[in-house]
């Protein structure tokens, strides 16, 4: 995925963050071997002089094709330079303190970003017809959530889909998943509930509603009876506090 990332960072012209797992990252692990690249990187809007003559008048951060992304020069490449200023500036590149330019050039910015979600790495989506709640995770969060659907089933036939997130800005498959579910929730790995914050600016309100959280942060990493205990206390079944069920087999509630 680092190599999609730089990628995606000339695409759009944006830094993008890799977000890596300490946890996994401190210990060792077998892996199958990386494939070595099969295509040049992606460079995205590159001024050409061919694509100067279409556009017969070219502006730095001028939004041609109506995605956000504008086209630029790379130095070197034998096409017109461009002057980049760190503060207030117009589709030309040039100085500006007008209102009308800074509230283009943000506009603009949104609607790259709103491209971008097009091209983002896609999610890991297990959609399960019979279930009526649905779960959200990401990282190596996903293998005490692989085991908590498992624990679920078998201990009080509670049954899940689950939505592994990839990238941010979401994709639309997440809305779709939280439609298709009558609760949702958002297993995370910190106090404050980072992931679930995210979703609630992005989603519709209708789709907040269904919102659940299940967090994780006492140090240790994340395990499938935090998880299922989580679920199970906020669907209405009886947990003790260091995930011991209580009630056996006869146990109600829930679902």
């Amino acid at each position: 995925m680092a190599m999609e990332a730089f990628d995606l960072a000339e695409r759009f012209q944006t830094p993008v963050f890799v977000m890596l797992d300490l946890d996994l990252g401190m210990k060792n692990w077998m892996s199958d071997p990386f494939p070595s690249p099969d295509r040049p990187i992606h460079r995205g809007k590159l001024l050409t002089t061919e694509t100067l003559k279409q556009l017969g008048d070219w502006g730095r951060y001028k939004d041609v094709d109506g995605d956000g992304v504008a086209y630029r020069t790379v130095p070197g490449d034998g096409m017109p330079a461009a002057f980049t200023r760190g503060s207030g500036h117009n589709a030309r590149g040039q100085y500006s303190e007008r209102p009308d330019d800074y509230v283009e050039n943000m506009d603009r910015l949104a609607r790259k970003f709103e491209t971008a979600r097009r091209f983002v790495p896609r999610p890991d989506v297990d959609v399960n017809p019979e279930a009526r709640i649905g779960i959200v995770a990401f990282g190596t969060t996903h293998w005490a959530v692989t085991e908590s659907r498992d624990q679920l089933v078998e201990e009080t036939d509670v049954q899940t889909s689950y939505f592994r997130l990839r990238a941010y800005p979401f994709t639309d498959e997440l809305a779709q998943f939280v439609d298709a579910h009558e609760r949702i929730y958002v297993v995370e790995q910190n106090r404050d509930a980072q992931l679930l914050q995210l979703m609630r600016l992005d989603l519709a309100p209708f789709r907040v509603t269904k919102l659940r959280s299940v967090l994780h942060y006492n140090g240790l990493p994340i395990d499938a009876r935090s998880v299922t205990d989580g679920v199970l206390a906020q669907e209405g079944y009886e947990v003790v506090k260091k995930g011991t069920r209580v009630g056996g087999a006869g146990m109600t509630g829930g679902e």
